[in-house]
């Protein structure tokens, strides 16, 4: 299989999607989506965390800003009924101030899939990255199988600058990962 990409159309109205700072109401739904094995491939975890790690983690992530942690979570929130609701989650990380350039990866939770809402996502990714860290590029890494992601990323003009062959094991073998990047200029 290659990374050939598809434009898909979006069906989810930006307004209708809001990227916010990590709560620590939002344990619940963290705890889930980190010890979700069905997602461990993608995410290369290996081990579950434990609820206390996660508490410790959004306590350290809400005192500590990007330029010292080189990384930020921000939570995908998603206009359902009149209230907000979490349904994913997208990391900023290996944030590198000298070469303005950073990595993202996304999470949409299950239930939530298919609609766009990684699309809109990463747009206002990429809008947050240029216009508040000034970052010249960012760049993403994405299981070969994960056609919806790779989708999702090409939709909002990232290409593909390489394939890592046989980059990750898994249950059925070894799979490649597609790196693609986005010049934000």
């Amino acid at each position: 299989m290659n990374c050939t990409f598809v434009v898909l159309s979006n069906r989810i109205p930006m307004r209708d999607i809001e990227l916010r700072a990590i709560e620590p109401d939002d344990i619940d739904i963290i705890y889930t989506w980190e010890n979700d094995q069905s997602i461990w491939e993608s995410s290369e975890t290996h081990t579950p965390f434990s609820r206390y790690m996660l508490e410790q983690y959004i306590i350290s992530a809400q005192s500590v800003d990007i330029q010292s942690s080189k990384q930020l979570r921000l939570m995908i929130d998603m206009k359902i009924d009149g209230k907000r609701v979490a349904v994913g989650c997208v990391d900023i990380f290996d944030y590198n101030t000298f070469h303005h350039r950073a990595g993202i990866g996304i999470l949409i939770s299950e239930a939530y899939r298919g609609k766009g809402i990684a699309t809109v996502a990463i747009s206002m990714v990429c809008n947050y990255c240029r216009q508040h860290l000034h970052l010249h590029s960012l760049y993403a890494n994405i299981n070969q199988n994960n056609i919806a992601s790779i989708k999702a990323f090409e939709k909002n003009g990232f290409q593909l600058v390489g394939i890592k062959k046989d980059w990750t094991h898994t249950d059925t073998g070894y799979c490649n990962e597609c790196m693609v990047q986005k010049i934000l200029e």
